[in-house]
């Protein structure tokens, strides 16, 4: 075993050795690190082995270099033999390479040189080369800043183009390329903001300058429907001849009817209208709208344009707050408006979806709602009908100019209807404030005429025919008074006045004359009306101003058909046309009349009341005084000068006012005599009474109206007169005899009325000597009277149930 573990070892060893002449001195530190880690001591065997082998290759280099030696000599012998030699050929070679030094240092000099010149003619040439592809990217970019120093921003972006597509990637390796090429989209984005902000310029001078441009438009709208309204009218009267129509709105023809002067004629063909891109600039748009076409930002830009533009939409409806005051408030609204929109209708023909029709209809459809709006609020503030006619043809110019730029403005027409309406109602407050003046100033008298030239001055005025009055040798009397001529050309004003409004509404005659009637009913039935309606109720208007009143409205009744044929030839619309509307006229002065006629008979009925209200009967005398009463005969005389008044008024007026004035009286009278707060009435104030009522029938009997048939006018008293009669006569037998009989002759006698009566009677014969003579006779003459007062209460009392 000690012998194998031995053998092993030595193994060992001569591997490593064998490994340590054979591998690279670097590597040989793990193999002396394997002998270490092997047995103890065996490094011993190791390093003994190593020596016995360090003294074998001793050996061997012994025997060789004693093998060698001799040549070793004889080298080195001759070695010593060349060396002489070889100085010698030293210091030869020595000399040449100098003097070969010193002959070709100027030749290397100069090729040095002829290589620099070489190198440098290289480097010219590859630097024309580049130069020759950097000189148009250069020369383009100094384009692009001249561009953008002109304000050229849509070339410049041209250029652009062309700098990064064809240029700048020729010569992209150099620096400045890059910086190039790094700016380009910086210059991309100020040319964006710079035209944004040019937009943005251009929008706050385009709503400034939209009044300036809404105001052109109209006035060129204006004179285009004023040419073709002399076109039109030419027409008519026969003389039309082809018109050439300028574009200043100015009118020439062929045949010099309708030319200025020669010398103006060249200067007029000249003239050109002016145009919205004449008073706007728009250049700020299209270059903003083609630079964020090119761009690829072309739909940002126009929400933009939109959004903005619809803001000022906004602002344009806005009205001021005073607008209803001036017409110059308005049609300075309509001009913004109107600018607003040619403005819009200009960019949507002159580019292409920057604004579409969708979105102008749009825009105009929230105006038209907002305007509608705007002028129902305001013209309802408007007192002045010059002002709303004025306002009326703002808005058909306004319309007119819309309408010529293609958008639908019927709403507005129908507007004008509610507008027609406003002006009808202000034109209505205007006259009732012209017609009473009229009736304040009016004198209520007829019209003293005092040559042939006043009579035709105020024939002239209203249509008065009256054969007998025209037969009167002047000076002579109309029988109105001042106010009716002065009514009836007030009305024929108005009717004029409300013509006007009907001017330029595209409507039919048919139509106009349908309005001017309705207007004018609305004048006759509600106006004049109202005011003759206040005029009769006023306090100071007596008996003669009511009685003139009536005569008035007879003849302004009468003059009613001549409004018509007036309205007809306005309109040239015969009456006998299908719908033609009816003045009211008659109805309204029949209703006057009617007014007046009652108010008669109230007033009438007041100055009685006041006449009665001066009696002062002394109800407890013994005898009349043998006259009838101061205070009757006064009302009396009253009556018959009125009713002498009277004789002027038409029909049946005076007859009624007359009858009812006479039982009015009687009444009065009768309440009198049964009046609660009279306790007693002698005989004595009976044949007083009896006195002042044979005056009331002298009066009635003496014919103070004439038409009255028989003794109708005396009626009114026959309760009064079998009353006292009934009394005077002291005939109870007879009417308690014949009472409810149809032939009785104190038929109209009430028992009620006569037991009152009675009873008053009854009570003073207690106390004075009314029945004195029933006094001295026996006592059955007083069982009569009570016996009488029990028949009458018991016809009272059968009446009752």
């Amino acid at each position: 075993m000690a012998e194998n573990g031995t053998l092993e070892c030595i193994t060992e060893h001569e591997r490593i050795l064998q490994e340590i002449e054979s591998t690279d001195t670097a590597c040989v530190g793990p193999t002396l690190r394997s002998i270490y880690d092997d047995q103890p001591n065996a490094h011993k065997r190791f390093m003994e082995k190593l020596d016995a082998r360090i003294r074998n290759h001793d050996r061997e280099i012994e025997k060789m270099c004693n093998f060698h030696h001799q040549g070793f000599v004889d080298a080195i012998t001759e070695l010593l033999k060349v060396r002489a030699d070889a100085e010698k050929l030293m210091g030869q070679v020595t000399d040449t390479n100098r003097r070969l030094q010193d002959a070709g240092r100027e030749v290397t000099t100069q090729t040095e040189e002829v290589i620099r010149c070489r190198i440098q003619q290289r480097n010219m040439t590859t630097t024309v080369e580049k130069l020759q592809l950097c000189i148009p990217v250069l020369e383009m970019y100094s384009k692009l800043k001249e561009q953008l120093e002109s304000k050229r921003y849509y070339a410049a972006l041209k250029t652009m183009e062309q700098l990064e597509k064809v240029y700048i990637p020729r010569v992209s390796q150099y620096r400045f390329c890059q910086i190039m090429a790094e700016n380009l989209p910086r210059l991309r984005e100020e040319i964006k903001e710079i035209s944004m902000s040019d937009l943005k310029d251009f929008l706050e001078s385009i709503r400034k300058h939209s009044d300036k441009v809404g105001e052109t438009a109209m006035r060129q709208a204006q004179q285009h429907r004023t040419f073709h309204s002399a076109v039109a009218k030419q027409a008519s009267m026969g003389h039309y001849t082809k018109p050439v129509y300028s574009l200043n709105g100015r009118t020439h023809t062929h045949n010099g009817l309708m030319m200025d002067d020669d010398m103006g004629e060249e200067e007029e063909a000249d003239e050109e209208i002016l145009t919205a891109h004449d008073l706007v600039d728009f250049s700020p748009v299209y270059r903003c709208l083609h630079i964020y076409t090119v761009l690829g930002d072309r739909e940002t830009f126009e929400n933009y344009y939109r959004k903005q533009r619809k803001k000022q939409a906004r602002l344009v409806l806005q009205p001021q707050a005073n607008m209803h005051e001036t017409v110059e408030g308005y049609r300075r609204y309509f001009n913004q408006i109107v600018g607003f929109f040619v403005v819009e209708d200009h960019i949507l023909h002159a580019t292409r979806g920057l604004v579409t029709r969708a979105f102008t209809d749009e825009l105009w459809n929230m105006a038209l709602s907002k305007i509608i709006a705007v002028l129902r609020t305001h013209s309802s503030y408007c007192n002045d009908p010059d002002l709303v006619l004025e306002l009326k043809n703002l808005i058909v110019i306004f319309a007119d100019t819309l309408q010529d730029y293609g958008f639908l403005v019927n709403r507005l027409f129908d507007l004008l209807f509610e507008v027609r309406d406003q002006y009808n109602e202000t034109l209505l407050k205007k006259w009732a404030l012209v017609f009473r003046e009229i009736f304040e100033l009016d004198n209520y008298s007829p019209i003293p005429v005092e040559t042939e030239e006043e009579y035709k001055v105020v024939v002239s005025r209203f249509p008065f025919h009256d054969a007998e009055v025209e037969k009167q040798d002047f000076p002579k009397k109309l029988p109105m008074s001042q106010s009716v001529p002065q009514i009836y050309t007030q009305v024929k004003e108005f009717i004029y006045a409300s013509l006007k409004f009907s001017e330029s509404l595209h409507r039919s005659s048919t139509e106009i004359d349908d309005m001017l009637r309705k207007s004018t009913n609305l004048l006759l039935t509600r106006t004049l009306s109202g005011c003759l309606q206040n005029l009769i109720k006023k306090p100071h208007i007596g008996l003669t101003e009511l009685v003139q009143i009536i005569i008035n409205t007879t003849h302004l009744e009468q003059a009613c058909r001549y409004l018509e044929e007036f309205i007809t030839n306005i309109t040239n619309v015969s009456p006998e046309t299908v719908h033609t509307t009816r003045l009211y006229g008659l109805s309204t002065f029949k209703d006057a009349r009617h007014a007046a006629e009652g108010e008669i008979y109230t007033k009438l009925n007041q100055k009685i009341d006041e006449f009665i209200q001066l009696a002062d009967y002394e109800w407890g005398m013994a005898e009349s005084e043998g006259r009838a009463s101061g205070y009757l005969m006064d009302l009396i005389n009253f009556l018959r000068s009125t009713f002498q008044v009277f004789t002027h008024l038409p029909g049946k007026v005076a007859q009624t006012a007359c009858m009812s004035a006479c039982k009015h009286l009687s009444t009065s009278l009768m309440q009198m005599l049964l009046d609660t707060d009279l306790k007693q009435i002698s005989m004595g104030a009976i044949q007083q009474f009896n006195l002042d009522v044979i005056q009331c029938e002298l009066f009635a009997s003496s014919e103070p109206v004439p038409g009255f048939q028989g003794d109708t006018l005396q009626l009114a008293f026959i309760d009064l007169r079998q009353l006292l009669d009934l009394f005077m006569v002291w005939d109870w037998s007879t009417y308690l005899a014949d009472y409810g009989q149809p032939t009785s002759k104190y038929l109209r006698v009430n028992p009620a009325t006569a037991l009152a009566l009675l009873e008053k009677m009854k009570d003073t014969s207690k106390k004075n000597n009314i029945f004195s003579q029933f006094r001295k006779n026996d006592r059955d003459k007083q069982k009569l009277i009570e016996t009488v007062v029990r028949q009458l209460r018991s016809l009272v009392n059968g009446m009752s149930s």
